[in-house]
């Protein structure tokens, strides 16, 4: 089974610079997508509804062009789900869930408090409000995987420049921490990590490597690989321990984000 996920930065935008074409040639199974920028409607091109693929999006209600997640998958879901049955989360399109039996694949994307003092303390509330969905998720015996921009990184091996970003969202000990204290592994931060939890896919069969998933667009971030690790597929334990190969497609460039694909036994 492979999954990928890709914070396209304007489904649109990534359209036009061959992110389709390039798709059509990773045979995923499951294709999970953050900040599509669009409404369902301006979709109307075929490759917004790849061949093979059932296609289903969740768009921003509360501000057009804005936010956006989707899932694509080659088999038809048994369920899809758009709400986690608060407003202010939902209404911002940033949760949609494939159910395909007793496997769940959820498309996330996390709010950025980068913007300033307002979206961080959102940003904030989503973490403490999300914090016991995910427990109940894994607890729950259902096979889960949590795809998506998450706009925290966990660890000095996660962010090129950590020092220097750790006043900066995205990098805040809180943030980590938060992070931090649903994964069951050994690459956090130091900050207290559970015996059992979630697991990291890439750091699964990658403990130590140094990969980055987003550039900031100013100066020569991407050329100089001063990125971020932000993007990421957290797992249930026993998809942790079917985790066989994961990338991190640099190129061709899609996005400010490149994505992310995992392939599982």
């Amino acid at each position: 089974m492979r999954i990928i996920s890709f914070n396209a930065n304007g489904i649109r935008s990534a359209a036009n610079k061959g992110f389709f074409q390039w798709l059509e040639a990773q045979q995923a199974d499951v294709v999970c997508l953050q900040e599509t920028k669009a409404q369902e409607h301006q979709l109307v091109d075929a490759c917004f509804r790849p061949v093979g693929h059932h296609c289903f999006y969740r768009d921003a209600i509360t501000r057009k062009g804005y936010s956006g997640v989707g899932i694509y998958s080659r088999r038809e879901p048994d369920e899809v789900r758009t709400s986690l049955g608060w407003a202010p989360f939902d209404d911002e399109g940033r949760y949609i869930e494939a159910r395909f039996g007793n496997l769940s694949v959820v498309s996330f994307y996390i709010p950025s408090g980068s913007s300033g003092e307002l979206r961080q303390q959102f940003k904030f509330q989503v973490m403490a409000w999300l914090k016991p969905i995910m427990d109940q998720w894994l607890a729950s015996g259902r096979d889960y995987v949590l795809c998506g921009d998450w706009n925290i990184v966990r660890a000095r091996n996660d962010i090129r420049n950590w020092s220097s970003n750790q006043k900066n969202s995205g990098c805040l000990p809180a943030e980590r921490a938060w992070l931090n204290g649903q994964i069951a592994d050994d690459c956090g931060d130091g900050s207290p990590q559970p015996e059992h939890g979630w697991h990291d896919s890439f750091r699964a069969i990658k403990p130590e490597a140094v990969e980055y998933t987003w550039w900031s667009n100013r100066g020569q971030a991407r050329a100089n690989n001063v990125g971020w690790r932000i993007d990421y597929q957290l797992v249930t334990p026993a998809l942790a321990a079917r985790v066989r190969d994961c990338s991190v497609q640099r190129e061709p460039l899609f996005s400010d984000h490149a994505p992310y694909t995992v392939d599982y036994t």
